[in-house]
């Protein structure tokens, strides 16, 4: 395909656009020919582990204030109640996704998927997927065929470098959600182009919700972000049509990102499951190793925090840059929720005095408590060139732990159990899900829950739904 040079960006003509069809149309092309058969049974086991995982999440995020804030708008503008609210409580479509995609984000404990320079949250396209389903009125099959649809858009879209370009990874969850939501409503090919250009072309976000200082958005935008991709796939469904150059058309993604990485969707396959990794800890992804480490070292050497001088890190310079002091801004101020789990210096800190990384470590309370505030000030990170280069097959860390008496602590870590190549199995995601969604679940909703998710392809998606208002 010819090109113009605009220095580094190459950008399509007219005459070029013209010759084939656009990644839009090809991208439906590809929404269009698989099914669930192409799921091979270990992505599919993997991938409603994510379920499981996602809905443990937003069940242990009710009640929060944040969430209340977005119930109380979502139950105000809910429009007729055609699906369910997590929890209970109906509403249309959109405001569901909305409230429940922000109930799956908001303890930021749900799954991630990484290469280097760029990370994602599949979860993410559940909330709004589920509310596309029950209005739909869809199998449980048909469901995770577009779950899986939106798993592999996402992951897929993390090659454009958007990111690195200051741009929020809310962007690829648009394009996934509307790729998933046109299985679940059987667009067509042309009504499913249409959708994914209206959801694209509006979805562009800063990355600066992701800087310091860190607002309560940083949990909910990608529940709107969501909802939003919903609402605009229905407009393509009643015939609203969208740019078809969203991607490499002039002022496309490609312009802005600098970049045209080659995704040939006639060539892809559903194995994104494979790739996505499970939060351990409650703590943004790129920290996990860093975590799990700290809290080896401790019990292995039965650490007193308080007798601790300094603590220096090395992490990839992914890591380093959002959470250890890099371009997204300095870290030795930490006093909210929002800024502790994007704080390696408060994740280690706490890690080391409490033992353990899960929503009571981000209460105020635990927050702006003096030790937590003290050691966190004594936590040094750095980038390592090494570590990077090993992303997104490993997660290095390496730590020293200076005491007080000048005896030396260290270790390194090349993963943790959760990550893609050391998946956590059913025990494990179970035992989550229990803790997390302990007091607002009986034992027999909660049982039957996971049960419905892991027979899903054999019962239809208002079963699950059903059992999730209460």
């Amino acid at each position: 395909m010819a090109k113009r040079n605009r220095g580094t960006v190459m950008v399509a003509t007219a005459n070029d656009i013209a010759e084939q069809p656009s990644m839009t149309e090809r991208l439906a092309a590809f929404i269009g020919r698989v099914h669930i058969g192409d799921l091979g049974d270990a992505a599919l086991d993997r991938l409603k582990r994510s379920i499981v995982d996602a809905l443990g999440c937003a069940i242990g995020a009710i009640g929060h204030p944040p969430m209340l804030k977005v119930r109380r708008l979502a139950t105000e503008f809910g429009g007729p109640p055609l699906v369910t609210f997590i929890g209970g409580g109906c509403g249309a479509p959109d405001r569901a996704a909305l409230y429940n995609g922000c109930l799956v984000r908001y303890l930021d404990f749900m799954d991630n998927t990484a290469i280097r320079g760029e990370v994602c949250h599949p979860a993410d396209n559940i909330g709004a997927l589920v509310a596309a389903g029950e209005y739909a009125d869809a199998t449980g099959a048909a469901f995770l065929t577009a779950l899986a649809i939106a798993y592999q858009v996402q992951t897929r879209l993390l090659d454009i470098p958007m990111m690195r370009a200051g741009i929020n990874y809310t962007t690829p969850l648009a394009f996934s959600v509307a790729a998933g939501a046109s299985s679940l409503l059987a667009l067509d090919e042309w009504r499913c182009a249409q959708a994914l250009a209206l959801a694209g072309v509006g979805a562009v976000s800063l990355a600066a919700i992701q800087a310091e200082p860190v607002s309560e958005w940083k949990g909910l935008a990608s529940g709107e972000a969501a909802s939003r991709a919903l609402l605009n796939t229905f407009l393509a469904r009643n015939g609203i049509t969208g740019p078809m150059g969203v991607f490499e058309g002039p002022m496309g993604l490609f312009h802005l990102t600098g970049a045209e990485p080659p995704l040939d969707w006639s060539r892809e396959r559903l194995d994104a499951p494979h790739r996505v990794s499970n939060k351990k800890h409650n703590a943004e992804f790129q920290s996990q190793s860093a975590v799990d480490l700290a809290i080896r070292l401790r019990n292995q050497h039965e650490i007193d925090a308080h007798k601790i001088a300094e603590v220096n890190v090395q992490v990839a310079d992914g890591a380093y840059q959002v959470l250890g002091g890099g371009a997204y801004g300095p870290k030795d101020q930490c006093w909210t929720k929002e800024q502790a789990d994007h704080n390696l210096k408060y994740l280690i800190a706490v890690a080391l005095l409490d033992g353990e990384v899960w929503p009571e470590q981000f209460a105020d309370e635990r927050i702006r408590r003096d030790d937590v505030q003290s050691l966190l000030r004594r936590v040094s990170v750095a980038p390592n060139a090494d570590y990077t280069n090993r992303i997104p097959d490993e997660m290095p860390v390496s730590m020293q732990i200076v005491m007080t008496n000048d005896a030396i602590i260290g270790g390194e870590q090349a993963d943790y159990e959760g990550f893609h190549t050391r998946p956590m199995d059913w025990s494990a995601i179970d035992a989550k899900f229990e803790r997390l969604t302990a007091g607002r679940l009986d034992a027999g909703r909660s049982t039957a829950i996971r049960q419905a998710v892991r027979q899903l392809e054999t019962i239809r998606l208002r079963e699950l739904t059903g059992l999730l208002a209460w």
